[in-house]
């Protein structure tokens, strides 16, 4: 189902997807627990030693904000990507366009709106960094 797929990934059914495959790139030692979705319409990194909660939505399609626009059916994709040894918590969702760094942990029910800087706490919704990690 992936198009890169690193070792030692497990993933808890079930797994929602507009496509599959050939966009993504998940790293080894990755967890990614029950209900998650993914749209997928455009590239999905997620860096080794991640940890994915619960219920965690990472959306890389989206639709234009003029309304003609969305009438006729435009659609555009912004990759997501999520670093390595991150941990987003249950029920998180990712917008799209958007890098989370290196060694970050995402609180849950957070929505992760703008990129995220390595080694940071965020929570909140937008989520706001909280401190930084060592």
């Amino acid at each position: 189902m992936f198009n890169e797929l690193g070792e030692n990934v497990y993933i808890e059914p079930p797994l929602n997807a507009n496509w599959g495959g050939h966009f993504y790139k998940i790293g080894n030692n990755v967890y990614i627990n029950y209900n998650s979705t993914m749209v997928d319409d455009t590239r999905i990194t997620i860096g080794s030693h991640t940890m994915i909660g619960p219920n965690v939505t990472l959306i890389a399609g989206t639709h234009p904000l003029e309304t003609q626009l969305r009438k006729e059916g435009y659609q555009y994709n912004l990759p997501v990507s999520i670093g390595e040894n991150s941990w987003l918590g249950a029920n998180v969702t990712v917008l799209p366009g958007v890098t989370i760094g290196n060694n970050v942990v995402v609180g849950a029910n957070s929505l992760v709106t703008k990129d995220i800087p390595d080694n940071t706490l965020v929570m909140g919704s937008p989520a706001k960094i909280v401190t930084k990690l060592d």
